[in-house]
């Protein structure tokens, strides 16, 4: 077999039953994006059985679903990126991942400053378009990186290309990466290199993530290490630190990571290829994009429709998402959700309703379970009741 995993990232189905702890009560990343639009068109994932699982304005339930569908609940506490993959990997994190949603402490900022040798603007949570806005001009003029963060475990460094180059911006990001352990346990560092002129600023492409390694080995390692060729499309390689990946490709959006998934599919190469798409989250989620959601949606509605297409008799389709970030909702940040989960195959039953998982690992358990290698981890492989 090959394993097609397609995260569509934040596309939340739900709040969770402990949403409240988080501020999330009432969010539907998925639901709340339907009925601010006045109803989805996706006739690809309404076929599979998409509207099986959670009800969606302008969809009905399939009377056929030609996919097996279900939910997942995240075990592990929190609602970001790493945190949502590593549990679908099959490693549920221990603890939270620390947050700074005041600003990093001072000392950690001055330790960081001395060793990059230069001072820095910001140090506060913000949206990462805002922020430049505001502290663009400023950073032109004096050299000095913006640091920000927001409600997830994240420490990011926006700096323009032209002023501090591409290398020395992920040189400071791997320092600012060696501080971000034990007391300042942060997932991610983010380097967000930016162009243009004051008030016409753009970011580019050359986005890059320096997370922490899994804390326990991932279904990705047990793969690797069992002669399975694990590829990655978008953020994946660097969500886990190249581990258990042997070959990784970046995307610029959307369209290009279906592009990529199906130039992979052509020329018939990987056991498992583990693909991110990150425009939900990152263009429409975090700005309350409702529109630009659904209409991104619907893009990837229609690039499922071409890997479908493209997938032969050993082929199965896992999608899933891995939180949700409710552009309806109050502020800007991920919301704590349910994630759905759909599993097409020729080869497979369908139809068949998974019901809600208690963990994403069960996707790590059920990836061990098709392609048959040994892994051991804290999920509950479903790979029976597709087959």
């Amino acid at each position: 077999m090959r394993i097609l995993l397609v995260v569509l990232d934040s596309v939340g189905i739900g709040a969770l039953p402990d949403a409240g702890k988080y501020g999330d009560e009432g969010s539907n990343t998925l639901g709340n994006v339907a009925r601010a639009v006045g109803g989805l068109e996706l006739p690809v994932l309404e076929g599979l059985g998409l509207a099986n699982i959670v009800e969606v304005s302008g969809l009905s339930p399939a009377e056929d679903p030609k996919a097996c569908y279900g939910r997942m609940a995240e075990a592990a506490d929190g609602k970001d990126t790493i945190t949502g993959h590593w549990e679908m990997a099959g490693v549920i994190v221990s603890e939270p991942f620390r947050t700074y949603p005041g600003g990093f402490p001072d000392e950690l900022i001055q330790e960081f400053s001395r060793r990059i040798g230069r001072e820095i603007l910001g140090n506060i949570a913000a949206s990462g378009t805002e922020i430049i806005e505001a502290l663009g001009r400023e950073h032109m003029e004096t050299g000095r990186p913006i640091v920000y963060t927001s409600a997830d475990s994240v420490f990011q460094i926006a700096a323009h290309e032209e002023i501090i180059s591409l290398e020395e911006q992920y040189r400071i990001c791997g320092i600012a990466r060696e501080l971000l352990h034990g007391d300042y346990k942060v997932a991610r560092v983010i380097a967000r290199p930016f162009i243009g002129q004051p008030g016409a600023f753009t970011r580019t492409p050359n986005r890059k993530d320096y997370a922490l390694a899994p804390e326990t080995p991932t279904v990705l390692d047990a793969l690797q290490e069992q002669g399975k060729m694990v590829i990655s499309v978008g953020k994946i390689m660097d969500i886990f630190s190249g581990r258990g990946i042997t070959e990784g490709h970046k995307t610029r959006d959307n369209g290009h990571g279906m592009d990529t998934i199906l130039k992979v599919m052509a020329e018939n190469r990987g056991d498992l290829i583990f693909a991110n798409l990150v425009d939900f989250d990152m263009l429409f989620g975090h700005r309350n994009n409702a529109e630009g959601y659904a209409r991104a949606l619907e893009e990837a509605d229609a690039g499922l429709g071409r890997i479908i297409q493209a997938m032969d008799e050993r082929d199965v389709l896992i999608v899933t998402a891995d939180h949700g970030c409710d552009p309806t909702f109050p502020g800007t940040d991920h919301t704590r959700e349910y994630v759905p989960l759909l599993v097409f195959g020729c080869g497979l039953k369908a139809g068949v309703n998974l019901g809600i998982r208690r963990t994403f690992a069960d996707v790590a358990a059920t990836v061990a379970d098709l392609l048959d290698i040994d892994y051991t981890c804290p999920g509950t492989s479903f790979a029976h009741e597709v087959r």
